[in-house]
């Protein structure tokens, strides 16, 4: 994709859970996983991510701890709980459904109808 697409709200929580499902990140590790598991298509401002990871955590879907990062810098390093792995499963199944539907009602013609 090179068009980046604007975010709906609610989706930067389950983009955040989706990225960190995929092995510990620091924070802006995670800008840099959504930015590549989406093609560059969906890009997070750093302003909107911190918020989100604190969030996260607070809601026991993530916990952290500190680590070094790969330029030898202290960092949070976030990891999903089981809490968040249920989430995520929850949050994509209904996603996948939306989608599906949006397909459906999008594609209809008159003659179906």
């Amino acid at each position: 994709m090179s068009e980046q697409a604007q975010l709906l709200p609610g989706t930067l929580d389950l983009l955040i859970l989706k990225a960190v499902s995929l092995g510990a990140l620091h924070g802006y590790g995670v800008l840099l996983r959504i930015g590549q598991i989406s093609e560059k298509a969906l890009l997070i401002e750093q302003g909107a991510l911190y918020p989100a990871l604190f969030r996260l955590l607070r809601q026991g879907l993530l916990k952290a701890e500190w680590g070094t990062s790969e330029n030898n810098r202290r960092a949070k390093f976030y990891e999903l709980t089981p809490l968040g792995r249920k989430r995520l499963q929850e949050e994509t199944d209904g996603w996948r459904r939306l989608a599906a539907a949006m397909g459906s009602a999008l594609g209809a013609r008159p003659e179906e109808i």
